[in-house]
């Protein structure tokens, strides 16, 4: 049976026992969604790149201990979430601003998908407007809504407070809204 034709689990095994064909075609498999997530962190190509290949290193050394091999895909992901952060936050350790003691007035909680006009905006148009927030913004925004990770895991990932998870959230989707209420309207 050739290599694509193996689920993970079956190529996962063949990567414990050292073959070098199917940790490539696990890699290719998972190369572009590891550089993209990584990317949205770090909001640099090169260091996404490096920060994706790591991943995959530390992926392979480790894979025997893990203990589901169909998790494998979200196990890899939180290795370059982890990594992404790390690297961020050594990048741009000077510029972490605390935001435990900002005071915020909390208005009507609506979703960026609501019925007011911003459903007709493309796609592209979104991921432009997150790039644009703040560091912070954009992380706590990206892990919630592109990755899926829920206020308790963004608050273990980003090692704050749950409730300053939810502020940085809810701040960040009303920011996004403001960016994207100008467009919505042309």
């Amino acid at each position: 049976m050739s290599l694509p034709n193996l689920n993970i689990e079956q190529l996962a095994e063949l990567c414990i026992s050292g073959n070098q064909h199917a940790q490539l075609e696990i890699y290719n498999r998972y190369y572009k969604a590891m550089y993209n997530t990584s990317l949205r962190i770090v909001k640099d190509t090169y260091e996404a790149e490096d920060i994706m290949q790591d991943s995959f290193l530390v992926a392979f050394t480790k894979l025997g201990e893990l203990k589901d091999l169909k998790t494998f895909g979200a196990w890899l992901k939180r290795i370059v979430i982890n990594n992404s952060i790390y690297h961020y936050k050594k990048n741009n350790k000077y510029q972490n601003v605390p935001f435990d003691n900002v005071l915020y007035k909390v208005e009507t909680d609506q979703s960026i998908g609501s019925d007011n006009g911003l459903t007709n905006l493309k796609v592209q148009q979104v991921l432009k407007a997150i790039k644009e927030l703040k560091d912070n913004y954009r992380i706590a925004l990206t892990l919630n809504l592109i990755e899926g990770y829920d206020y308790e895991e963004i608050s273990e990932i980003m090692e704050i407070s749950n409730a300053n998870c939810r502020t940085i959230i809810s701040r960040a989707k009303e920011s996004l809204r403001n960016k994207l209420l100008p467009l919505a309207a042309n």
